[in-house]
């Protein structure tokens, strides 16, 4: 019963509409323009995950394909594949501390100064995974996981996106929503080594809004985001394709299961990397359209919210929210992230570490390329880059920390990489140690 109410809390979709409902009753909206709104969110969310499915596929794959051609093996940073492993052994345990989460997320945000109410379901089942695992490890009964984990998980989803939310201001020109995603603390970290370089950021704008007038044809092709997602992608995907071709993998297995022949057949081997790169930057375009239409929808009725339960509520919503306010800088940022994943690979080898991170593509896109957008708020493509590439070698070394007490549960083989898991978890695995 737990199980089958936790995986329809995982329907961020289903929440989304639940909160547009609300709102729209306590504006007392005429029964049409409620069903209305209500449908108009859940559907702007589900083009959302569309979009965002489609690109996490290419990733996915992209991913798959550069662990075969490098030889790359080791631990996986995937959130996924951790969290599945954590609800097969400890699901009663993670379903209650995410349920007694939601409501103290609305009690932090109506009794303090932090008012986001974190929408991103799946991401607080995933730090609810982690925050369950932590106090298991510390041999604590299930009463003090559920309490402690669910006040812990309720106060990060209120207050941690209030962060980031200078740089997502910055670029939004409004404070209507804010990021509902756990690596808060990474994008705000981010988003100060841009302010490094905001001097030098405004200096080159102006100069650019002089010369810009005279750009060859063919780089004005580039203010369209669609088309420089889509030849970066093409390029990236050539590079792996190629690599796997000259390091003899083509009749392997990918990582993900799949062989190479089911994407591609010998003949047109050269033609997949194209479209794949396309693949891509048709989901972004698909959940760039979803983003606008649920963000309208769902800030609308949370004016309903703010006036009659949470003064000042906000909606924290999905990383991906903030990508069509710096699309260029998402590229950036999976670039920087990648390349400090890839950094803290090799670290790892270099000191003979019993356990080898890898950084997963998927990560480095979605958490990396948010770490970029704020670092572009106020540092353009350095900020972005150094932000990116910074938490990016937090994002694979990271799960270290952890990564043994977790172990010992039995959930091996895949971790927990985003900034704010580890950081709370380990402080909280810290001190916890000391009285265990």
């Amino acid at each position: 019963m737990l199980n089958a109410f936790l995986m329809q809390m995982r329907d961020t979709a289903l929440i989304m509409g639940i909160i547009a409902l609300v709102g729209l009753l306590l504006q007392k909206k005429s029964a049409v323009d409620t069903f209305a709104g209500t449908v108009k969110t859940i559907i702007g969310f589900m083009i959302f995950n569309i979009g965002s499915s489609a690109m996490s596929a290419q990733i996915t794959t992209f991913g798959a394909m550069f662990s075969t051609a490098f030889n790359v093996q080791g631990v996986v940073t995937q959130v996924e594949v951790a969290t599945s492993l954590a609800l097969d052994t400890y699901g009663t345990e993670v379903a209650l501390v995410m349920v007694f989460g939601f409501v103290m997320n609305l009690v932090f945000a109506r009794i303090t100064p932090w008012k986001a109410i974190f929408l991103t379901g799946q991401h607080f089942l995933y730090f609810a995974c982690v925050l369950a695992l932590v106090f298991i490890a510390l041999g604590a009964p299930i009463a003090v996981t559920v309490i402690c984990g669910g006040v812990v998980l309720g106060f990060c989803g209120a207050a941690l996106p209030s962060l980031c939310q200078p740089f997502v201001e910055k670029l939004t020109g409004s404070n209507d929503f804010a990021i509902g995603h756990f690596n808060c603390i990474g994008y705000a970290f981010s988003g100060y080594c841009g302010k490094l370089f905001a001097k030098k950021n405004e200096k080159e704008i102006e100069n650019n809004e002089v010369k810009e007038a005279n750009l060859p044809e063919f780089f004005k092709l580039f203010r369209d985001f669609v088309f420089s997602v889509a030849l970066f992608m093409i390029v990236l995907f050539y590079i792996v394709t190629i690599a796997c071709f000259v390091t003899g993998h083509f009749g392997d297995t990918l990582a993900n299961g799949k062989p190479f022949t089911s994407y591609f057949g010998n003949d047109i081997w050269w033609v997949w990397p194209f479209l794949a790169g396309l693949q891509f930057a048709a989901g972004m375009s698909v959940l760039i359209y979803g983003v606008r239409q649920f963000i309208a929808e769902i800030t609308a009725a949370f004016v309903g919210i703010s006036e009659k339960l949470i003064p000042d509520a906000r909606p924290a919503v999905d990383c991906p929210a903030i990508f069509p306010f710096a699309p260029d800088a998402v590229i950036i940022g999976f670039i920087g992230s990648f390349l400090g994943g890839l950094v803290a690979m090799a670290l790892m080898v270099a000191f003979h570490s019993p356990t080898i991170m890898i950084p997963a593509a998927g990560i480095c896109f979605f958490s990396g390329g948010t770490c970029g957008v704020c670092g572009y708020a106020y540092g353009g493509w350095r900020g972005a880059l150094l932000g990116s590439f910074l938490v990016g070698i937090f994002l694979c070394a990271g799960p270290l920390i952890l990564y043994p007490a977790f172990a010992s549960l039995g959930i091996a083989g895949a971790s927990f990489p985003n900034v704010d898991y580890n950081i709370v978890g380990s402080i909280i695995y810290g001190i916890g140690s000391l009285f265990a």
